[in-house]
């Protein structure tokens, strides 16, 4: 997956095994996962409907967070950085990034750009090591 807001690829891992790698391939780059939203569980829960599983992890370095932060303060409606493990009808296990250049490009201060491709960076080497 290339889009004008995100990056990824298909991954030769089971879906559990997806996930932990890609945590695990974070935290090397200085992020934890703030939140883990199970979507194929809530509309299961909340519509009585089966979708393959979807599962949006908030990943955040919180040294460059707190840089963004310090320069825009209300630059946390962009953030945290979601990663995106899903399966697909076949059964292929996907990986895909949010690109925090286009998403923080939103922002018009110059402070914001060089963490942006820093934050891009480091979530490309996540990508890689998948």
């Amino acid at each position: 997956m290339n889009s004008e807001f995100g990056f990824g690829k298909t991954v030769e891992l089971p879906f559990d095994e997806a996930i932990a790698k890609v945590t695990s391939e974070l935290e090397t780059e200085g992020f934890g996962v703030l939140s883990d939203i199970d979507v194929a569980g809530k509309m299961k829960a909340k519509l009585d409907k089966d979708m393959p599983r979807y599962r949006i992890l908030g990943a955040c370095n919180p040294a460059l967070a707190y840089q963004a932060i310090s320069a825009v303060e209300d630059i946390g409606l962009l953030l945290p950085c979601n990663v995106l493990v899903r399966e697909d009808a076949e059964g292929a296990v996907h990986v895909d990034f949010m690109d925090p250049e286009s998403v923080l490009s939103l922002v018009n201060d110059p402070g914001v750009e060089p963490l942006a491709t820093e934050v891009k960076g480091k979530l490309q080497r996540v990508l890689a090591a998948l």
